[in-house]
């Protein structure tokens, strides 16, 4: 999995106003960001919206994905849940041609205990038939996945490659990197901390400004990786008032307003989510000028 010590782009699914998907407005997403320079591609990772899709529909997007890619960059699928059963049955029914790793995010809104979310990958981690990437993002699940169990499950499992750290908790980005085991890897998950993330030792991002601005993101990763720390502060510096934007109004209200705005793709969201306000696309026009 050498290819996730990079820049990976957590893609949106862009939809027509009428709430259908919009597959060219995917086309154009996928090849803006392979010519942006990124490293690799995650696919209905939550930034995808998949909570609001059907089973048809995130199996029609995966094969747009996979096939406007052509084998370009590596595919990471988003597969994740509260019901680790039905996670099993997923692996099982889900065509993985083309698919280089699975990430999946801590149960959320169940509020498992530490060993309930140990037990839980362990079940993963016994039936995926890929490397799996654990993610452990707080403000969506309620629950904290803690260093603990995140080296835990490293130690445990060899299939278990790799954790997408978005608990905004450096002092646990620092234990798990002190203490994972050889070859495990840990991304940054949250873009206002790619920076500091990869100076403590963090080797690759998942990253929703990539969307937006994957040439720029991947600069800050690959300048970090080869410790020309002082240009890479800069540019993370001058992205910094942006990624704030994007987070203001919820994710990926922001970053489609963004991708609206450079004529990528359209803004359009599936409820419960709403648009980014006229606000705040403003405030995004002038800060992509600034830029």
């Amino acid at each position: 999995m050498e290819a996730l010590k990079g820049t990976g782009v957590a893609l949106v699914t862009p939809f027509n106003e009428d709430g259908t998907v919009d597959f060219e407005g995917l086309t154009n997403l996928v090849n803006y960001v392979i010519d942006g320079g990124l490293d690799y591609l995650v696919a209905l990772g939550t930034t995808g919206e998949p909570a609001t899709m059907t089973t048809a529909e995130k199996d029609q997007v995966l094969d747009h994905i996979r096939s406007t890619n052509n084998g370009r960059l590596p595919l990471i699928l988003g597969i994740g849940g509260s019901n680790t059963a039905a996670l099993v049955e997923e692996f099982e029914r889900v065509d993985l041609t083309g698919v280089d790793a699975i990430l999946s995010a801590s149960p959320y809104y169940n509020k498992p205990t530490q060993e309930g979310i140990y037990q839980h990958y362990k079940v993963l981690a016994e039936h995926s038939p890929l490397p799996l990437i654990l993610y452990n993002v707080p403000g969506r699940t309620a629950s904290n996945m803690t260093a603990q169990t995140t080296l835990r499950l490293a130690y445990d499992f060899e299939n278990i490659v790799a954790m997408k750290e978005a608990s905004g908790d450096l002092n646990q980005v620092m234990e798990i990197v002190k203490r994972k085991p050889e070859g495990f890897i840990l991304l940054s998950g949250e873009d206002a901390l790619n920076f500091p993330i990869l100076t403590c030792g963090g080797e690759g991002v998942i990253s929703v400004l990539a969307n937006s601005l994957p040439k720029l993101t991947s600069d800050v990763v690959r300048f970090s990786l080869k410790e020309e720390n002082e240009v890479a502060r800069n540019l993370h510096y001058q992205s910094l008032d942006f990624i704030n934007l994007l987070f203001a109004e919820g994710n990926p209200a922001g970053v489609k307003a963004a991708l609206k705005l450079q004529g990528v793709c359209g803004n359009a969201v599936r409820m419960p989510l709403i648009k980014a306000s006229d606000d705040l696309s403003e405030s995004l026009k002038k800060e992509l000028e600034n830029l």
